[in-house]
């Protein structure tokens, strides 16, 4: 199994987003994550700048006056002399909260409208997410890089993707299969994964179970926990680049490089589910199809993220191992990554697919 997540730090549009001052259309918002949000602001970041994420981040969607020249209409702004109340005329409807249109701004109701190709009059509640539309490009002196926003984790997702995909392009390739091949992409791993689609919700385990009794052995009361006790899951999640500027920061012996393969990453209080023959299996996985390794660990006086992958151990009680492709300006709304470093994801999970039934019984720990 491989294990990821899609989502990204991002901004959200709150309940109430309807918001304006000098003359500028704005969007109130929620933070979700912990992005690097001064990275998405237009001013040029000064080592003491800061700013109130509640009172100062507004997205700016257009002009008042240009919207006033594109909808015909004459401003009439809430004030405490002219208030806009609910169903002002007695003969309209009761609704229990505002209209959308009243909540928002009217023409961002009305672009959600023509995408779901209904009118704006039907659209009675959304949840919208604000994100980068600029397209991925590739950079550097000689194209190493690419340049783009929510490669964390987007990049191991496309990644997992592609090489199920690929390790199955033989027609022959199940015939001798004794194990499940499967990847599971899962939402809210930056806000802690607590929700239905995240990783510490019983969903996986549920369709893993389901799994279990599928073929002969349906009437095995244990054929659920003998299929973990046989599973290995791989938690994808980008890592850090060691960053030439801050090369301080990290470990003498353990600075990951872009473009030098995947990273393996180890944490001695558990922050990181690898463990030894984890990385005796993953080191066997890369040697048939070449792919280089890295091996990441912070430094003691430094703090440690964590991943999917030690909650998943907990409730699964599977073997697990942590690994992501290395890349810098993480959370930022523009993030930078190798582009060697994703044929080496790609070729290593096909790997894994392809020889995992093979090498799983050659593991023993003495």
């Amino acid at each position: 199994m491989i294990g990821a997540h899609t989502d990204s730090p991002t901004l959200r549009v709150k309940p109430v987003s309807k918001k304006q001052a000098e003359g500028f259309l704005q969007v109130g918002v929620e933070t979700y994550g912990g992005g690097l949000w001064h990275t998405s602001i237009h001013l040029d970041r000064q080592e003491t700048f800061t700013f109130n994420k509640e009172t100062q981040l507004f997205p700016i969607a257009g002009l008042i006056a240009a919207e006033l020249n594109r909808s015909g209409q004459q401003l009439n702004p809430r004030t405490p002399d002219n208030p806009s109340t609910l169903n002002e005329s007695p003969n309209e409807p009761f609704t229990p909260l505002k209209l959308s249109t009243e909540r928002h701004h009217l023409y961002m109701v009305e672009l959600i409208a023509q995408a779901a190709g209904v009118s704006s009059a039907s659209i009675v509640d959304f949840e919208l997410v604000l994100y980068d539309t600029q397209k991925a490009c590739i950079g550097g002196l000689n194209d190493e890089f690419i340049f783009s926003a929510r490669l964390d984790n987007l990049g191991m997702g496309y990644c997992s993707t592609v090489g199920l995909i690929n390790s199955l392009a033989s027609p022959s390739a199940l015939d001798e299969e004794r194990s499940i091949r499967l990847i599971s992409l899962f939402d809210h791993e930056e806000i802690g994964s607590e929700t239905a689609q995240g990783a510490n919700s019983n969903f996986l385990p549920s369709v893993i179970r389901r799994l279990s009794v599928l073929g002969p052995a349906t009437d095995n009361e244990t054929a659920y926990e003998q299929s973990l006790a046989s599973s290995f899951l791989v938690s994808a999640d980008m890592a850090h680049s060691v960053n030439p500027n801050y090369s301080y920061k990290y470990e003498n012996d353990h600075k990951p490089e872009m473009n030098k393969g995947t990273v393996i990453k180890i944490n001695a209080n558990a922050r990181y589910a690898t463990n030894s023959p984890g990385i005796v299996l993953i080191q066997e996985v890369a040697r048939r199809r070449k792919v280089p390794l890295q091996l990441f660990v912070v430094r003691n006086d430094s703090s440690c993220g964590s991943t999917i992958g030690p909650m998943l151990a907990a409730s699964l009680g599977a073997r697990t191992l942590d690994l992501g492709n290395p890349q810098l300006s993480m959370h930022s709304i523009r993030e930078t990554g190798g582009v060697d470093d994703v044929g080496h994801g790609v070729n290593l999970f096909e790997s894994f697919f392809e020889h995992y039934s093979e090498l799983e019984g050659k593991i023993f720990v003495d």
